[in-house]
């Protein structure tokens, strides 16, 4: 069994989950839509449409962008 720490954008997953009441997969589907934005556009868009904070929408952009090898 492993105990390492999560690291990088995916520790802040809990708290995503937490703060905003939804799962993670919400979030990503939701970004998969903006596809040919920019990452900094999509972090705006979720900070003004989705009130995200910009930490969550970076971690969450940037882990679902690194996924898609965008």
């Amino acid at each position: 069994m492993s105990t390492d720490k999560v690291k990088g954008p995916a520790s802040y997953f809990p708290s995503i989950e937490k703060t905003y009441g939804q799962p993670i997969a919400h979030w990503k589907t939701l970004i998969d839509g903006q596809a040919g934005k920019k990452h900094m556009e999509i972090v705006a868009w979720l900070k003004a449409q989705h009130g995200l904070g910009h930490g969550h929408a970076n971690a969450l952009v940037a882990h679902t962008l690194a996924e898609a090898g965008r």
